[in-house]
């Protein structure tokens, strides 16, 4: 393995750790709980499909005239992610984004989906994320946790995006919240189907096949620049810390309605 990816990764097991055993799991005891998961989390899967975008428009040509853009092999890379996260299947065998999927999700157990509607029609209608966030009432760990994607999206530097998406963003969910999203099932299958199947894919997926091709990409796009390297990690770390305190804000909100 590349010596530049091992110390990353020793670097950051501490704060992996730290997600993994985050206690704003085990406080999902009910479908009321979960729609309330679901509303912060609503947004790190958006702008996770953001960032794999900005990676494709850096990396390889989407727009007309075409002419080749980088290495044919860092194109693979990212069109492949791509195709998984835009155009997956469902339960149904129809082809869906993840984010598509997670918005059916939300809608069978009862989720509203109005917050983060708002917040994409109105980015969508005047390009302010400011105005967004106020008009969606978007809670203030979720604007912390986007502002700081769009920020390394808005560098341009595609070797940070990927360094993000690679280590901030995969391979983060613990066998115990699949654990307890099955419990849900079994007693609410009605209501929790789609997002049981979201996470189960997200890990088949995500975590696996995708997750080798994008640390590829980063090795790629890093190369033998150190310099790249030591931003690389610094922007890891920070993403990381983005996501604590992103379950940070869950947790406190959860607990605060179960008292």
């Amino acid at each position: 393995m590349n010596e530049h990816i091992q110390r990353i990764q020793q670097t950051i097991e501490p704060l992996r750790q730290q997600i993994i055993n985050h206690p704003v799991y085990a406080a999902v005891q009910n479908v009321d709980d979960l729609q309330l998961f679901m509303h912060y989390h609503v947004y790190a899967v958006w702008d996770f499909m953001s960032l794999l975008k900005a990676l494709q428009n850096k990396l390889t040509c989407t727009t007309v005239p075409w002419y080749p853009v980088g290495s044919a092999e860092t194109r693979y890379l990212i069109n492949e992610i791509v195709t998984g996260e835009e155009s997956d299947v469902d339960q149904e065998g129809m082809r869906k984004s993840h984010f598509e999927l997670y918005l059916e999700a939300m809608h069978q157990c009862g989720a509203t989906t109005e917050a983060i509607e708002t917040f994409l029609e109105n980015l969508q209608r005047n390009g302010s994320f400011s105005e967004a966030f106020d008009a969606a009432a978007t809670p203030q760990a979720v604007r912390e946790f986007v502002t700081f994607t769009f920020n390394i999206i808005q560098s341009e530097k595609a070797y940070l995006q990927a360094a993000i998406f690679t280590f901030g963003r995969e391979d983060l969910i613990p066998d115990m919240f699949l654990s307890i999203v099955n419990d849900l099932h079994r007693n609410f299958p009605e209501s929790v189907s789609i997002f049981k199947y979201y996470l189960e894919r997200h890990i088949e997926v995500d975590g696996g096949h995708h997750s080798q091709l994008a640390l590829q990409m980063t090795e790629n796009l890093c190369g033998t620049n150190e310099t790249y390297w030591q931003e690389a990690e610094a922007a890891i770390v920070a993403s990381l810390q983005k996501r604590i305190d992103l379950w940070d804000g869950v947790y406190r909100e959860l607990s605060v309605v179960s008292q």
